[in-house]
């Protein structure tokens, strides 16, 4: 049996064929033999389908003798926290993220929250996986249903043998969201954060619960943030469409809740909230990119409260008080020029490093950088497991914006001028491999610079200016996707996207 539900760097599908509770069983099975973890914490996202693969996902890693601790509804973040707080050997987050309402996944990590990924395990989990689907490795001669198997009350079945010849795992509860947002706000100098007015969409998603622990902590610190709750509620039923603020059309709400209540700041997530995205004051979106810019240059000025010698380091205690380095940053292959600019000039090391959370977590490890981003708003951090969070980063802008009294607009709009930028453009193509192809031998010749760090990235110095592209195919979707970025000439950058794009779709 072929489990496609397996890909680069996690696990999703569509429900029903690709992913179902004997398949979340089996994948609790393998990733308990593959492992080999004494505990696992496992957690969900608000899909209506979480909670029951969360289940079944539990029931196939204590029928291995692994305990299980459940922290509940949850974004894939807590699950990175949980992982690294509790000192367990694992961690499983059910989440399709923003994936569409028929699809469900997972994403997993070892100890230390190190991620899963093709080549670290999850090939391995997939072939298992698919032989206990296969019903070659049974526990007593047959394969055990998720439907059937022994439920989460500690007892095993009287007829299953493999279970009987050992302890099965234990399975207990335990929130975490008060820890996880103390945590959170360790990232940054309360006290320095001023009066502010912030509009929060979480999209009917997992981010609610855990944004309102966070806003208990600031209120008991004393700290005078108003924030405007947009979709705030969870539902599974996503009444409001599946939250992906990178889509143009899943950004009018946090916009005009921006404009309508003179906010400083918009703040929206996906459906397990490991993305945040930013407007300004003016209900503007600020691309991801930008952010990503802004953050490195923050980190690098500010040094790290944990000094270069990564985690377990000691230095000031607090970012504000150590100096900057050669402090190295993560950055992905599909819009570079502003962060590598930015991370130069602050004294930093720019390095490139493929698309993709797992890839961009083990180089992160690789280098110790101090912070990593991705265009498409994932941001990572050294002092938090090398994970990406969708907590941090809005909580660094905004102690930005106290610290320096000015807009998010005034911080991003020379950066926007001086590397005019696409934003992401998605196709969806018969046959990309083709279509790609095409691109390339139409651009190849002239280019400066070819790189296939992630798909094709070419770079031309000519007489209209300097400007770049770069095209890929998903790991996750049926699409490939499109980034053009130049310096200082946006006539230049939408007149290349446009010319790109009639070659990919005619």
């Amino acid at each position: 049996m072929n489990l496609t539900c397996f890909k680069a760097y996690d696990i999703r599908g569509q429900l029903g064929s690709e992913l179902n509770e004997d398949i979340a069983y089996a994948i609790g099975r393998a990733f308990a033999l593959e492992i080999q973890p004494k505990t696992v914490v496992v957690g969900g996202d608000i899909r209506l389908t979480s909670e029951q693969l969360k289940l079944a996902l539990a029931r196939g890693l204590q029928d291995e003798g692994v305990d299980v601790i459940d922290i509940g509804m949850t974004g894939t973040e807590e699950i990175y926290f949980a992982t690294k707080y509790l000192g367990v050997c694992g961690g499983v987050e059910v989440t399709a993220s923003h994936n569409p309402m028929d699809y469900n996944g997972m994403k997993l990590v070892r100890e230390d929250s190190k991620p899963i990924s093709g080549d670290t395990g999850l090939r391995a989990i997939q072939a298992l996986s698919e032989k206990i689907m296969a019903g070659k490795l049974p526990l007593d001669g047959e394969i055990v249903s998720a439907k059937s198997a022994p439920q989460n009350n500690g007892t095993a079945s009287q007829d299953n043998a493999r279970i009987n010849s050992r302890q099965r795992g234990k399975y207990i509860t335990k929130p975490l969201k008060t820890e996880y947002a103390k945590h959170m706000l360790e990232f940054i100098n309360v006290a320095n954060l001023k009066p502010l007015k912030l509009v929060v969409n979480s999209g009917n998603g997992a981010a609610g619960p855990a944004l309102d622990v966070i806003e208990q902590q600031l209120k008991d610190a004393g700290v005078d943030i108003e924030f405007i709750k947009v979709h705030h509620k969870p539902n599974g039923n996503f009444p409001n469409g599946i939250p992906n603020p990178l889509l143009p059309e899943c950004r009018a709400d946090t916009a005009n809740a921006v404009r309508e209540h003179n906010a400083d700041m918009g703040i929206a997530w996906d459906g397990d909230f490991d993305r945040c995205f930013l407007f300004d004051e003016h209900g503007e979106f600020i691309e991801g990119y930008y952010i990503v810019g802004l953050l490195a240059e923050a980190f690098l000025a500010q040094g790290n409260k944990e000094g270069s010698k990564g985690e377990g380091a000691s230095s000031s205690g607090h970012p504000e008080l150590d100096s900057g380095s050669k402090e190295k940053i993560i950055h992905d292959p599909r819009l570079s020029w502003n962060t590598i600019d930015l991370v130069e000039a602050a004294g930093g090391i720019a390095v490139m490093s493929k698309t993709g959370h797992a890839f961009i977590k083990e180089r992160m490890r690789k280098e110790n950088a101090i912070y990593g981003g991705e265009m498409s708003a994932h941001h990572y951090f050294r002092d938090f497991a090398y994970c990406d969070s969708g907590m941090i980063p809005w909580l660094l802008v905004a102690e930005l914006l106290s610290v320096k009294g000015t807009s998010l607009s005034s911080m991003v709009k020379e950066r926007i001028s001086a590397f005019p930028s696409s934003g992401e453009i998605n196709s969806k193509l018969a046959d990309p491999k083709a279509s790609i192809a095409k691109v390339l031998t139409a651009f190849k010749d002239d280019a400066i610079v070819f790189d296939q760090t992630d798909g094709i990235s070419l770079e031309f110095a000519g007489g209209d200016g300097e400007w770049r592209f770069n095209l890929r195919s998903s790991n996750t979707e049926p699409v490939v996707r499109l980034n053009v970025e130049s310096k200082g000439n946006i006539d230049l950058m939408n007149e290349k996207t446009k010319e790109i794009l009639a070659l990919l779709r005619n």
